[in-house]
């Protein structure tokens, strides 16, 4: 039997070691992106944030524009899929700005984390693929999760609206991760697909900011064009990790934007989650890794 080498076993270590890392930093980045977007408030139009968002995030990706041969990057055969996956992208975007400035900030990432539940019983019709009972319980259980976090809060109930629109966020975001699956299994390039998404998806959110447009302070200017970079950035990292070490690895890494935003949440706005909060994010936190260590082992199986 060939022994592994051990230059290259060190070597594999290193690489995942590193893109630990970036996942982790990719966690980081996302939660003070969100923070700029909870920062802003009720005080700049909804679609305006979009707009920026997408818009700064623009300059952050011409390298990669460039570095795959300009312009022809662009070239696609699959125009109907792309339209598609940016009217997605823009609900999941819409979804969870709007749960940012009105609930505390880890309660939207907890409530971002049910993307996966979403994206296993849409995959049922859209990918003719199958859930075994095992994976459906833990999605009954992850919603529980959810029942648990919109229970009483502090002799109050949370806002059920800001609730709703975070969870479209998250079906819509699972309609583009399929979107998403369906263009790479045809052979779109993913550097086609990032670049159409922020274009098209910066278009669409200019005509509807258009009308609600307001003139931003100059902190309200570095919130919204911090949004953007920050969230390029984090993509990017986010990228990079994925292309050095395996899904099955990193997956579970990504959790840690639950202990980044709970920090922040806590020290920036006062945000401490009670017995309520505490007990659905684990739920979700606990349903969403089973369902990643379900997907690992039929995909070995497989």
């Amino acid at each position: 039997m060939d022994q592994q080498d051990p230059t290259s076993a060190t070597a594999m270590r290193r690489a995942r070691r590193r893109a630990v890392l970036l996942v982790l930093g990719a966690a980081a980045l996302f939660t003070l992106g969100a923070a700029c977007v909870k920062g802003l408030g009720n005080q700049v139009p909804l679609a305006q944030v979009v707009l920026c968002r997408n818009l700064f995030a623009i300059p952050a990706l011409l390298p990669l524009l460039f570095a795959h041969g300009g312009l022809r990057a662009l070239r696609t055969e699959r125009p109907g899929l792309h339209a598609i996956r940016m009217v997605a992208g823009l609900g999941g975007m819409f979804g969870a700005f709007y749960g940012y400035a009105h609930l505390p900030i880890a309660t939207v990432t907890a409530l971002g984390f049910t993307m996966p539940f979403f994206l296993t019983l849409l995959a049922i019709p859209l990918l003719g693929e199958r859930v075994g009972p095992r994976r459906g319980a833990a999605i009954l259980v992850g919603f529980l999760g959810v029942l648990l976090m919109t229970g009483p809060t502090g002799g109050e109930r949370v806002d059920l609206l800001a609730v709703g629109m975070v969870l479209f966020g998250a079906v819509a975001w699972a309609v583009a991760m399929i979107t998403i699956r369906q263009m790479g299994s045809a052979g779109e390039q993913n550097v086609t697909i990032v670049l159409w998404f922020a274009i098209g998806s910066a278009a669409v959110s200019a005509v509807a900011a258009a009308p609600v447009w307001i003139w931003p302070t100059p902190w309200q200017w570095a919130l919204l064009a911090g949004t953007g970079l920050i969230s390029a950035l984090a993509q990017m990292l986010m990228t990079e990790a994925y292309r050095r070490g395996e899904p099955t690895l990193l997956a579970p890494f990504e959790y840690s934007a639950i202990i980044w935003t709970t920090i922040m949440g806590v020290l920036v706005w006062g945000e401490l989650p009670d017995g309520w909060d505490a007990a659905g994010i684990a739920v979700l936190v606990g349903s969403g890794l089973y369902i990643w260590r379900r997907e690992v082992t039929l995909g070995i199986r497989r």
